[in-house]
């Protein structure tokens, strides 16, 4: 259920895809964004299970128009890496949700590099997707607001860290990871601080494990070239005031729009927010068709549902 809606459901996202002129959808949960905080590791994969079967019993099997995202057991790689293979070639989802925040461990870390393998292996696709902001030094501002708006990016952030640092675009250069619901604003934060924290802290390295950036090499052309390589990708909404600057710094090839129905936008401001991008004069049209669907298309590996 969503404030002001009541309860959504097949129908009702269809409704929500005809009105506004969307032809498929790729759906990510709410509440599970918070999965990476379960601590027993069979509780974690009961969830993750049980989850993904409800996705494809509730909507994958309702209509071609939507499309899944898994979660996986992210708590005990082996099982995660297993689900995955599961999801992808049993359930035709195109790949799995990874928890900004709640594992013990950073998204770069060896112990998940099974995972990042199988995905390599599968062709399909990762998603960093914030939402989940204990822990992050916010538990106790009074006001909800600026939790939600630092939370998201800094979660999705850490996650970009951990993996930029990591080299894992280097160690598997199939691979596509995209990191959502946080705008656009912070990676253009992310490419200037780490630029100059790489630039003024290199790691000492007495074995060449990081991979990632190198010495002296900008990391924002580091990510760019990854960009560019179809391996890094950014979410981002509507009316954002930087995303012409982005695209103008790193190209329009990262971006992919997402619409956050039915969590906190209705018909009418999603229809403002796709309008928004239409109207932006400070992009060129190849730009909007790669923010709106070009990106989506190659993320995804979606086909058209000929609706």
């Amino acid at each position: 259920p969503s404030a002001g809606r009541g309860k959504v459901g097949p129908d009702e996202w269809l409704g929500f895809l005809d009105d506004v002129g969307i032809d498929s959808t790729v759906l990510y949960p709410t509440v599970a964004l918070a999965y990476g905080k379960i601590v027993s590791h069979d509780w974690a994969i009961a969830v993750t299970r049980a989850y993904n079967d409800w996705l494809h019993q509730t909507y994958l099997r309702k209509s071609p128009r939507f499309r899944g995202m898994a979660l996986i057991p992210m708590q005990e790689p082996e099982a995660a890496v297993e689900e995955l293979r599961r999801v992808v070639e049993e359930l035709g989802m195109h790949g799995a949700i990874l928890p900004s925040m709640g594992l013990p461990n950073h998204l770069g870390a060896q112990e998940y590099w099974p995972i990042y393998r199988e995905a390599e292996r599968l062709g399909c696709c990762l998603a960093v997707h914030g939402g989940c902001h204990s822990g992050m030094g916010f538990d106790h501002l009074n006001v909800y607001a600026p939790v939600h708006a630092m939370g998201h990016p800094m979660g999705i952030m850490i996650g970009l860290a951990g993996i930029v640092f990591n080299g894992i675009f280097d160690r598997f250069p199939n691979i596509k990871i995209a990191f959502l619901e946080g705008g656009v604003a912070w990676f253009l934060m992310a490419m200037e601080r780490f630029d100059s924290s790489h630039l003024s802290h290199s790691e000492y390295q007495v074995r060449d494990v990081l991979m990632g950036p190198k010495p002296g090499e900008k990391v924002s052309e580091y990510m760019i070239k990854h960009i560019k390589a179809g391996r890094l990708y950014i979410g981002v909404e509507g009316g954002e005031p930087t995303l012409s600057y982005a695209i103008s710094k790193v190209g329009s090839e990262a971006f992919l729009y997402s619409s956050d129905f039915p969590h906190e936008v209705t018909n009418e401001t999603c229809k403002e927010e796709i309008e928004e991008v239409l109207e932006n004069d400070g992009i060129t049209t190849a730009d909007k068709e790669a923010i709106l669907h070009r990106n989506a298309q190659r993320f995804y590996n979606l086909t058209p549902t000929g609706h």
